[in-house]
């Protein structure tokens, strides 16, 4: 039977630069979350309904209700702290004006 084991992120604490990431990533992850369902041929419906392929949650990040996004936020956060407890860095490049 699978048993679920992931990493122990719990000690890992984010930098204020990488909280602040965890909305663009989450919105993100909702973007790309929808465009699998209507690829799939899901529409917009006021009721989840699995058969007719129809969820309240396709409409954009900013229209989410707060339970969904604070889902997707848990997605973005969990996969920052796993980056930095694998040992990676991430940084943000400077832009370079020409």
């Amino acid at each position: 039977m699978y048993k679920p084991e992931p990493a122990n992120t719990s000690n890992i604490i984010l930098s204020d630069e990488l909280v602040e990431l965890t909305e663009k990533i989450a919105e993100n992850v909702h973007d790309n979350w929808a465009l699998a369902r209507i690829n799939e041929g899901w529409t917009y419906g006021e009721k989840r309904d699995d058969v007719k392929k129809t969820t309240p949650c396709l409409v954009a990040y900013s229209q989410l209700p707060e339970n969904e996004k604070e889902y997707d936020r848990k997605t973005a956060v969990e996969t920052l702290k796993l980056v930095v407890a694998l040992g990676y860095r991430i940084e943000k490049a400077e832009s370079k004006a020409e």
